[in-house]
């Protein structure tokens, strides 16, 4: 449907004034005449519900409602109703139009009234409210109106069955049917002839919507009948009939019980159904939102210790696994993302599933931790930004993690699953966006917040819930399994990252979510706490509940004979890192184990330390005396350490001791390495100086490398990164939700637009006669004169203009100034002071009387 085909929706015959059209008193008759009585707060509530509607802002209320009726902006709307708005709106689609608010209410409890009615008139106002403020349904109660593109999108077709199961009226089923039929139908169903068919659709009608004769008409159907009738009340209405059909069906048929949509197809008309169903348009109303429900109860402090303990893992495996990566992580696929066999040696080392092991590396690139260093032969590694997050407090690194992750639309559930074109989608890959991400997973929390504090949700209840929240959502069943996988993927998510605690909502989640920290929220209250104070208050308020939680971090470690190291909890940081240099994890738990190899040594050596540094350190942070076999380890590597020189020709090595020159040469293993003696000192090879070292690495050597100057050369494991990187930006659902700020700019833009396009004018008697809503003509010297009139008496006038582009415009100006060719005013379209040069000035024209 074309934006010209809203007419009643939208607009009235142009040059028509609504206000005098529909007189003192009388109900809207459009849409925008409802709009534009309707005050400033109701129509900053419609933008604020429907975004879209503000891109661009409306010239006036006429284009605002011509616009709300598009089907786009209709479906988006729909998308967001809850389950009895939703009915609501499907109940007044098939219900007259327009429809009083008895009728509406009638269709939803039914004639002999419906257990749940009670409630059905207690929320009915709610939701009739909700219609209202997204503009779905206007008019008074005598007089609802559905827009008509969500009547088309909702009222039932053979294309698009409703979610009622009703059929068409009888006067829509009946459409094209010939005279004679008509009148074989009327007179089968015990009615009078009539002399036309609209008559006979009406006495029809009249008959189907009598309960008494409806019942007696149904009194004399054989029982095969009403068996046909029972299969097609609640939908679908439609069945299809042999040409020679059974008697029970030719007797519906020829009562009109049973009309025909087609020449092998029937259907149930709207008002037999209706009176089947004791006028109920749904089977089941659902007036109430379903009840989250408790599964288990704990202590609010053990859920908090619990979350504490969670989030301190958390931080754990991000260090862990940026740590694992300083030197350059694995390579880029050429379409972007992670490879499936580094996924899995990622999960491995980390010892995780690899869905785990996805989340983690997502959560660190949505939080701007971890990037594609853009190289040549590009490859992941942590940003410089990860430095900052490290010397951040344990708590605000938490508070920094979690942050990204509520506002994340990327969701690594679907890694390892296919597109729409059959590609599959990979960790830190493409395609990894989904727009509900971000309100699903904070409308899950926020149904957690509903319990009482330590009180963990039954998963199936959060589930019924965000299913009665948005039972409606474009891509049918796909898009509603997506909303629920994303929510099963959320209580996961959150019990991992420490948000939940025991599967009860954590209290510096609760602050960081801006929700209350020792009372219970109910559902109402969400969205109010939802701005209780700015981001930065509340992940400040969330670190501080969180530090107290985590472990304290210790200051020694405790060395033991077998050449291993227990730290009692967590290490400081100057103290993780020298120790993660000199020695290999070997265990995590409580107690980090720490085994010292020659290996390990020597990669502390490579990062510059001497034999003396190690032993200070060791003896300076164990609580217990450096065991004597670690003391010979360090010196018996040291000692070997840098006796082989490794520099840069394609590679050379030099050594003082010729004797070990010959022996590697004499080496059988050294052969990959094409060696060749220079000097008695010095031996070349065609394998650059890193092949040089791992290679006499390998054969059991421990040789340094060497800068162009022959001094040692100290290798950073952790000096790697990537240049600057922004973290990816959140894919939004539809537009952003407008602020205070533009609401207001853009609420006092449109009513002083709709203004000038409905304010009352005079023509001047000399002016050019123009067409209805077209510019008004003056001549040069009449403009000039009724502009210098207005601004001696400080009236408003109506004008037409052309801008330096060409483009034409009417527009309500109140002159304080003319001079020098130019009328300077207060704009009413534009709500600003605007100077205009007279020449383009088409014509002006006087306010109406009412209007000055």
């Amino acid at each position: 449907m074309g934006i010209g085909e809203l007419d009643r929706e939208a607009h009235v015959p142009a040059g028509t004034d609504d206000g005098a059209a529909k007189g003192a008193g009388a109900p809207p008759r459009t849409l925008a005449e409802a709009l534009r009585a309707g005050g400033d707060e109701a129509l900053a509530a419609l933008l604020r519900a429907r975004p879209d509607l503000l891109t661009p802002v409306p010239n006036d209320l006429t284009q605002l409602a011509t616009r709300a009726g598009t089907r786009g902006s209709v479906v988006r709307a729909l998308e967001r109703l809850d389950r009895f708005a939703l009915q609501t709106a499907e109940a007044l689609a098939v219900a007259p139009d327009p429809a009083p608010y008895t009728v509406l209410l009638g269709l939803l409890t039914g004639d002999g009234g419906h257990p749940d009615a009670p409630a059905i008139e207690a929320a009915l106002p709610r939701a009739l409210a909700v219609l209202r403020e997204q503009a779905l349904v206007w008019g008074d109660d005598e007089r609802l109106r559905l827009v008509r593109t969500a009547r088309e999108l909702l009222a039932p077709s053979p294309q698009h069955p409703s979610p009622t199961g009703l059929g068409p009226t009888v006067a829509e089923a009946t459409a094209g049917m010939s005279p004679g039929r008509l009148q074989e139908i009327v007179a089968a169903a015990g009615l009078p002839p009539t002399h036309d068919p609209v008559s006979a659709v009406a006495a029809l009608t009249a008959l189907f919507t009598d309960r008494t004769k409806m019942a007696a008409l149904l009194d004399t159907a054989p029982p095969e009948a009403l068996a046909v009738l029972d299969r097609l009340v609640w939908g679908p209405p439609y069945g299809e009939v042999t040409a020679d059909p059974t008697p029970p069906v030719r007797w519906l048929r020829d009562r009109g019980l049973l009309l025909p949509a087609s020449t092998r197809t029937v259907v149930l008309p709207r008002e037999a159904a209706l009176h089947l169903r004791g006028g109920r348009a749904h089977r089941t109303p659902e007036p109430t939102a379903p009840t989250v429900v408790a599964a288990r109860d704990h202590r609010p402090q053990v859920v908090d210790n619990a979350a504490a303990g969670q989030a301190y893992t958390a931080l754990s495996t991000i260090e862990e696994l940026l740590k694992s990566w300083n030197q350059g992580g694995p390579p880029v696929l050429r379409a972007g993302g992670l490879a499936v066999r580094d996924l899995k040696r990622t999960a491995t080392a980390l010892d995780l599933p690899e869905p785990t092991a996805a989340f983690w590396l997502e959560l660190a690139y949505g939080a701007g931790l971890l990037a594609s260093d853009g190289q040549a032969d590009e490859r992941y590694a942590p940003t410089p930004a990860y430095d900052d997050w490290l010397d951040l407090p344990p708590a605000e690194r938490w508070v920094r993690l979690a942050a990204a992750w509520l506002a994340a639309t990327r969701v690594p559930g679907v890694v390892g699953t296919q597109d729409t074109k059959g590609r599959t989608l990979a960790a830190l890959g493409p395609g990894l966006d989904r727009g509900p991400a971000v309100e699903v997973r904070r409308r899950v929390l926020g149904l957690l917040a509903t319990l009482p504090p330590g009180a963990a949700a039954d998963r199936e209840s959060v589930l019924a819930r965000l299913r009665w929240d948005r039972p409606l959502r474009g891509g049918g069943d796909q898009a509603a399994d997506l909303r629920a996988r994303i929510a099963t993927w959320t209580l996961e998510e959150a019990e991992l990252l420490g948000v939940t605690g025991r599967g009860a909502l954590a209290s510096p989640a609760r602050a960081l979510l801006n929700l209350p920290l020792a009372e219970p929220a109910d559902d109402d209250a969400l969205d109010s706490h939802a701005h209780d104070c700015e981001p930065a208050v509340a992940a400040s308020r969330a670190a501080t509940l969180l530090a107290p939680l985590l472990p304290e971090a210790v200051d020694h470690v405790l060395l033991q004979a077998d050449l291993t190291a227990v730290a009692p909890g967590p290490l400081r940081r100057p103290l993780a890192e020298t120790l993660s240099v000199l020695a290999d994890v070997e265990s995590k738990g409580g107690a980090t184990v720490y085994r010292f190899t020659p290996a390990s040594v020597r990669r502390a050596l490579d990062a510059g330390r001497s034999a003396s540094d190690l032993h200070d350190f060791l003896t300076s942070h164990s609580r217990t005396p450096v065991p004597q076999p670690l003391a010979y380890l360090i010196d018996d590597v040291a000692r070997k350490h840098g006796h082989l020189r490794i520099g840069a020709a394609s590679g050379y090595v030099r050594c003082d001791d010729d004797a070990l020159l010959g022996e590697i040469l004499a080496d059988r293993r050294s052969a990959p390495l094409r060696l060749r003696r220079l000097a008695p000192t010095v031996l070349a090879a065609q394998a650059d100086p890193a092949a040089l070292l791992e290679g006499l690495r390998a054969m059991g050597y421990a040789p340094a490398a060497e800068s162009a100057e022959g001094d040692v050369l100290i290798t950073r494991a952790d000096a790697y990164r990537t240049p600057p990187r922004t973290a990816p930006a959140p894919v939004q659902d539809g537009p952003p939700a407008p602020d205070a700020t533009l609401l207001t700019a853009a609420v006092r833009a449109i009513r002083a637009g709709d203004r000038a396009a409905t304010v009352h004018r005079k023509e001047p008697a000399s002016a050019a006669p123009t067409a209805s809503g077209g510019l008004p003509r003056t001549s040069a010297a009449e403009t000039l004169a009724t502009v210098q009139a207005a601004a001696m008496t400080g009236s408003a006038v109506w004008i037409g203009y052309v801008n330096a582009e060409g483009a034409a415009s009417q527009r309500v100006i109140a002159p304080v100034r003319v001079e020098g060719g130019f009328v300077t005013g207060y704009d009413h379209t534009a709500d600003e002071v605007r100077t205009y040069p007279l020449h383009r000035i088409t014509g002006v024209a006087e306010l109406a009387d009412d209007e000055v």
